[in-house]
């Protein structure tokens, strides 16, 4: 039983009620405040990060308050001067016979400046460092042949995508140097913006970091989509922001060794380019740009927003349109998250980026990512009233788990395993048309993304608080702080598999590679005690056998974890 929306125009927007204790509070949090801004303008020394605030939790983040101002005087009405253009992204063209497209794609090494003037080894799809961008359209049959020549093994993972657990792209599918993986599938999603990156055991952090990501734009035929802003990289502008760790002879850091250096720093890229003193420039030609924003940094939190205080319109979260176009002020993306938002440029504006550290160290600061000139000289037509409905659940009937995120020492855990392996991994058993209400509950005092793979999820608590605004969006990625919890549903529908998995895990990719990942397996017929399981307080035994059965070849009838739940260690340092 469903029930349907109000659009989110007429809702509180999340970043609005940050005063509520939901950690998702406005950039202003996230500040040194005690810059001027000329120095906003070209951006913060990043290694003045802010010690603790990531994992300082709920208390410590609803403290702090009002504490930071949102836009000091200075910084208001102030559009920054572009020191050179925005890079867009290659559109990568497919090739069509037989009524399937191809893409072909090359993992490959190469050498990039990520510190201007500092060469580093680095890593790309096509290119020496990112990708270019897929663009796929609701219905058709793509097939994607891609070699790996990075000299390890890796795998492709389409993150967001609804699609066979055999051609998602995780660890079971690692394909070895010098071979090439060919997955092929129906696109099953709506319009939505998504992107691919490597998820292969251990290295996933190490790869990523290094450069292998790109996006992928999904279109559909709705009557939204026609009344939105699609001409690639003209009205229709990817934004990839990378917070990333690179020493001062350019080696980029991925493990807690490396961010640790006192040599390490974190610049801030986008989309390849480095911005901590270089405001980019974009010439908009049309009055009303889309703007398509992915945070494909390893751990650190990104927030965006104007430089002059202004507004910008929300039309998408992850996994698709919003009910109605939402008027933000910030938007708040943790690593994996995405969001799409338009502009009606009648003058120029500058769009900035305030990171905020994810895990041990990071970076931090306030910067002037993106000079946009208004040059557009027609007048668009108004937004479409609504943009998408959304049937939120009844979960009365759901059935119920509670998935735990803990710790211990520099392992992290999902139900009390840590997934270094397939076979160590606890294992979540489901079967296609299943509907689940999962707790997502965080006994660290570390900061979580928590991402699932296969279907989107319904955000139904957050913090114990209910979803307003945005948030009644769809969604894969989520924040979980320290010591909070989600509570998220969805549907299991379209694909069954006895041998593959799918996964799901926390996004902070350090986090990812020192365990915290479980398996997910989706069968065609009920392999799963359906019972209420919200009750975790039994837990061992079911962890122990969860783990024991998790494995690369693991069979449809693996004993359902779903009550399995781990002891919070006492350390709350992370690896």
């Amino acid at each position: 039983m469903t029930h349907t929306s109000e659009p989110a125009s007429e809702q509180t927007s999340e970043q609005d009620r940050d005063t509520r204790g939901n950690h998702r509070k406005s950039a202003a949090e996230m500040r040194d405040h005690g810059k001027d801004s000329a120095a906003r303008g070209k951006g913060l020394h990043r290694r003045k990060f802010l010690g603790g605030m990531a994992g300082a939790g709920i208390a410590a983040v609803a403290a702090a308050g009002g504490a930071f101002s949102l836009l000091d005087d200075a910084a208001k009405n102030k559009a920054g001067a572009a020191d050179s253009a925005l890079v867009i992204p290659d559109l990568l063209e497919g090739t069509t016979s037989s009524g399937v497209t191809t893409f072909t794609l090359e993992a490959k090494t190469g050498t990039h400046e990520v510190i201007p003037g500092v060469t580093s080894s680095t890593m790309g799809y096509n290119q020496d460092f990112l990708g270019p961008t897929l663009k796929w359209t609701n219905g058709d049959e793509v097939l994607l042949d891609i070699t790996n020549d990075i000299g390890e093994d890796t795998t492709v993972h389409f993150h967001g995508a609804h699609v066979p657990a055999k051609m998602d792209g995780g660890p079971q599918v690692a394909f070895a140097d010098g071979t090439t993986w060919s997955p092929t599938f129906t696109v099953k999603d709506p319009a939505t913006t998504l992107w691919y990156h490597p998820h292969a055991l251990g290295t996933t952090a190490k790869q990523a970091v290094h450069g292998l990501a790109g996006m992928i734009i999904v279109e559909d035929s709705s009557d939204a989509s026609a009344a939105l802003p699609s001409d690639y990289g003209v009205d229709d502008v990817p934004l990839i922001f990378q917070s990333l760790a690179v020493d001062t002879g350019g080696d980029i850091k991925y493990d807690a060794a490396g961010y640790r250096l006192s040599t390490t720093t974190f610049p801030l890229l986008l989309n390849g380019t480095n911005v901590d003193s270089t405001t980019l420039g974009f010439t908009a030609t049309k009055t009303r740009t889309r703007f398509r924003a992915l945070n494909a940094s390893p751990s650190d939190i990104i927030v965006i927003q104007r430089s002059d205080g202004g507004t910008l319109t929300q039309i998408s979260t992850d996994q698709g349109y919003l009910t109605a176009a939402t008027e933000v002020t910030t938007i708040r993306l943790v690593a994996g998250a995405r969001a799409e938002f338009v502009m009606d440029l009648t003058a120029d504006a500058t769009l900035q980026a305030v990171i905020t550290t994810g895990w041990i160290r990071g970076g931090s600061g306030t910067y002037d990512v993106l000079a946009v000139t208004a040059s557009g000289t027609d007048t668009p037509a108004d937004l479409p009233t609504t943009l998408n409905t959304i049937d939120r659940y009844d979960t009365s009937d759901f059935t119920a788990r509670t998935i735990t995120l803990s710790q211990s020492g520099a392992s992290m855990e999902i139900n009390g395993a840590i997934g270094t392996t397939m076979a160590a991994m606890a294992m979540i058993s489901t079967t296609v048309g299943a509907k689940e209400i999962w707790t997502i509950q965080n006994a660290t005092q570390l900061e979580h993304s928590f991402h699932l793979h296969d279907v989107p999820y319904q955000l139904i608590a957050v913090n114990g608080e209910d979803p307003t605004g945005v948030q009644l969006g769809w969604y894969d990625t989520y924040e979980v702080v320290g010591g909070g919890s989600i509570k998220i549903a969805m549907e299991f529908t379209d694909f069954a598999d006895d041998t593959y998995m799918y996964m799901l895990h926390c996004h902070l990719l350090q986090h990812e590679d020192e365990g915290m990942m479980a398996s997910l397996m989706v069968t065609g017929t009920s392999t799963t005690d359906t019972s209420d399981t919200s009750d975790t307080s039994d837990s061992t035994d079911s962890t122990a056998t969860a783990s024991a059965s998790a494995s690369a070849s693991a069979s449809a009838s693996a004993t359902d974890d779903s009550t399995a739940t781990a002891t919070p260690s006492a350390s709350s340092t992370d690896g």
